[in-house]
């Protein structure tokens, strides 16, 4: 079943913007739709507002902006594409992530303008309307913005995120349980190890007593701090410690050789002479040979499908 991830409709190429273009981002229509089911919004249409149509801007207080026709700032939409927001974060609830389009006074995340009285942008840039409304709503959803999604490390840690979302849902699913929030903590031991090793411990500890704790309030607290770990990049450093760990169960069943190898293979990556994809491969075409019960659970060798090829840039 492919998961669902909303997307401004911009995106998958739908002619919706205020000039009747489209801003189609390919990654998500040639690589991502094959695993993600995209359910798309533009909530400048979803108001009402035609196509083509006159250009909004955001004005005033960055925190508080207000969205208004450029042309005329007494066309005023603060209000329609805010409770378009919080319409659509309650119908899209099951959602497991978010792509906005970028720079949009209703859908950018990180940089979008907000014009002061004499006519030049705040120092510090907003979040469109619509896009704030909704990640308000899901704070710990993972959201990404078109034009961030262009750096791999980015678009590879985004990745990441929805899956692990996802596998948390079908978990809730299927009804909380102490050994359930476990051993999901298990499998994504070396994924919030490539995070942050100290994390890592501290969710641990976390669960230390998760027999005699209230498992719903207790699971949510733990994973509201997980993906606030995932939420920062991974490094070579740790990317290299999670990779050592990993060789330490091989180490008294692959021959010399092939240990020598492995070995220089991951210094390579770790001087970046080589990409994460070359060792981690190297690890699992060994594991396949010699299986482990615990490391075949391990999600850090195969976060999301192979064929997304996120970590051949990494």
């Amino acid at each position: 079943m492919k998961i669902k991830v909303g997307i401004s409709s911009c995106l998958m190429g739908q002619e919706v913007r205020y000039d009747g273009t489209h801003k189609h981002l390919r990654l998500a229509t040639d690589s991502l739709a094959r695993y993600f089911d995209f359910i798309t919004e533009c909530p400048e249409v979803g108001i009402g507002m035609s196509i083509p149509r006159k250009p909004i801007r955001l004005v005033g207080d960055v925190d508080k902006p207000k969205a208004v026709a450029v042309h005329d700032e007494a066309l005023d939409y603060t209000a329609e594409l805010t409770q378009f927001g919080e319409q659509k974060a309650q119908q899209h609830a099951d959602l497991s992530g978010y792509i906005f389009m970028k720079n949009s006074p209703s859908c950018g995340l990180f940089r979008v303008k907000v014009y002061q009285e004499n006519g030049y942008p705040a120092a510090t840039p907003g979040r469109g309307l619509y896009a704030r409304a909704f990640t308000d709503a899901h704070p710990l959803l993972p959201v990404e913005e078109s034009g961030r999604l262009c750096d791999p490390l980015l678009r590879e840690n985004f990745v990441t995120r929805v899956f692990a979302y996802a596998n948390w849902q079908e978990l809730k699913k299927a009804g909380l349980t102490p050994k359930g929030l476990t051993d999901f903590h298990a499998r994504y031991k070396y994924v919030l190890m490539a995070h942050s090793p100290a994390k890592y411990s501290e969710l641990g500890r976390m669960l230390a007593d998760a027999g005699n704790q209230n498992i719903d309030a207790l699971g949510e607290q733990y994973f509201a701090a997980l993906m606030t770990v995932l939420t920062s990049l991974a490094s070579r450093k740790t990317h290299t410690n999670v990779l050592m760990h990993l060789q330490g169960y091989l180490k008294k069943k692959i021959s010399a050789a092939e240990k020598a190898e492995l070995a220089q293979i991951i210094e390579q990556y770790r001087s970046a002479q080589l990409p994460l994809i070359v060792p981690v491969t190297l690890l699992k075409h060994h594991f396949n040979n010699h299986p482990d019960p615990y490391i075949s659970q391990q999600a850090y060798l195969q976060p999301y499908p192979d064929d997304l090829s996120l970590r051949n840039a990494i």
